[in-house]
């Protein structure tokens, strides 16, 4: 998935920016899920518009996003300008 289909199922489930979204909602595998969002999270031009976060009501839906455990992510609306 490239970041432009991310940011495009982002806005397509959240609605809008700045909204956390589950993980579990862009489709992928657990372990896709992990390996894409961590690369994201990995590379500093991208990674500036992503937050994570952990709802630890959400444990079932948590992934390993470089190590760390999280659940959803919410993107700001700057991310359009690097697509």
């Amino acid at each position: 998935m490239t970041l432009r289909e991310v940011v495009e199922r982002y806005r397509a489930v959240a609605g809008g920016f700045g909204r956390p979204v589950a993980l579990s909602a862009f489709g992928l595998g657990r372990e896709e899920t992990e390996r894409l969002f961590s690369a994201f999270d990995e590379d500093y031009h991208i990674s500036r518009f992503f937050h994570f976060t952990l709802d630890p009501a959400s444990a079932s839906e948590n992934y390993s996003i470089n190590t760390f455990p999280q659940s959803h992510l919410s993107l700001d609306a700057e991310i359009e300008a690097i697509l």
